[in-house]
């Protein structure tokens, strides 16, 4: 299969810093909390590292690990951040032809400082990732391409998604989409339309909220019933996924995660994958909804976890993968980026996640049918 992925690429510098050396404070009546760092002083840190990021990415190193045919077109500046990121290309072996570099912004960087419960604060400079025009997309791009895969696009890029998305799908490729917050928030009215050019669409809870406005004059009813339940332990209740119960809500607006998922599905999307942080993803389809229950790890980093869960679930369904198995293999990839501090050490190669998944564990799955 082959592929190419659009969107950002970062140098990530990450400091690992002791819990004692800086405070957390959480909100009792929100779900928030901050690392708290005391002005004019010097915090020792037990590590800082730098490695390479960003959503395009994390991406085409997780495909071409998985033994897929990668291109990635991303802007980075004319410096050494911008080297970088071509040599971990060269040695995962991504095709960097379609790399645009510019002398007129920098490659983008982040510093990540990870403490505590290890879900990072993030600085961004996003720099050339947010230069890409439309003129610099082209459907020769695309010739041959299996997957077309589009992550965040910042800044002044996200104004050439609409552009992006529908070459891809006049290309013949399926069309993957992972947008971020912002784009969702700045540009919400040119990404809706572009809803039903996407095959394979993914947001977190978050994200996915930020949908609820744009929909509701559509919004379809159905219930979900459960198929293939949980083993029970002790009370049913205690084994109903969060988003099942509780729904989404946004803005004064709220639907059952049964009505939102008929509706995106009715404007076009063939599938919906919402993630949900530690609890697991839930996974969409005309047929149904198929929720994956995330592995338990010891968390080293949360970044790059949803980009290795959505790349590897939409590079194996497009090369004939099963929905469940599918789910399966990104749930083991992702959970092994999160054992690691950044974003791309942990990807697994495909042999590695061919033998986890032979002893992988399908109890905290659960399947739902429309009724």
């Amino acid at each position: 299969m082959k592929a190419i992925t659009i969107g950002g690429a970062t140098n990530d510098f990450i400091a690992i810093i002791e819990d004692e050396f800086i405070e957390r404070m959480t909100m009792h009546n929100a779900t928030s909390s901050y690392l708290l760092f005391e002005e004019g002083h010097k915090v020792e840190a037990k590590s800082i590292e730098a490695f390479v990021g960003g959503g395009a990415s994390n991406a085409a190193v997780s495909m071409a690990r998985l033994g897929f045919e990668m291109s990635s077109i991303i802007k980075i500046g004319d410096d050494h951040a911008g080297r970088n990121i071509t040599d971990v290309y060269a040695q995962e072996g991504v095709n960097a032809d379609q790399v645009i570099v510019t002398d007129k912004a920098a490659t983008g960087r982040s510093i990540m400082v990870s403490s505590h419960v290890k879900n990072p604060t993030i600085f961004v400079a996003r720099g050339a990732n947010t230069r890409l025009r439309s003129d610099e997309v082209t459907s020769a791009q695309f010739v041959g391409m299996d997957l077309v895969y589009i992550t965040g696009l910042s800044g002044d890029s996200s104004a050439a998604f609409p552009h992006i998305v529908s070459l891809a799908k006049k290309s013949g490729a399926k069309v993957a989409a992972n947008p971020g917050i912002r784009q969702l928030s700045s540009r919400s009215q040119d990404f809706f339309k572009s809803l039903e050019l996407i095959d394979i669409l993914s947001l977190n809870a978050a994200e996915t909220a930020k949908l609820i406005p744009l929909i509701m004059k559509d919004a379809k009813k159905a219930k979900l019933s459960k198929t293939h339940p949980l083993i029970n332990v002790g009370d049913d209740v205690e084994n109903i996924p969060e988003l099942v119960s509780n729904g989404l809500s946004s803005g004064g607006f709220e639907m059952s995660l049964g009505d939102f998922f008929a509706t995106i599905i009715d404007l076009g999307i063939e599938t919906f994958v919402l993630t949900n942080g530690k609890e697991g993803a839930y996974i969409g389809t005309k047929d149904g909804v198929y929720f994956c229950k995330a592995n338990k790890v010891e968390v080293k980093g949360t970044a790059g976890a949803g980009d290795a869960f959505f790349s590897t679930f939409a590079s194996l369904l497009v090369d004939g993968a099963s929905i469940q198995d599918a789910a399966h293999a990104a749930t083991l990839n992702s959970a092994s980026v999160v054992g690691k501090v950044d974003t791309q050490s942990g990807l697994l190669k495909r042999s590695a996640l061919k033998q986890q998944l032979k002893s992988y564990d399908a109890t905290g799955c659960v399947t739902y049918k429309f009724i």
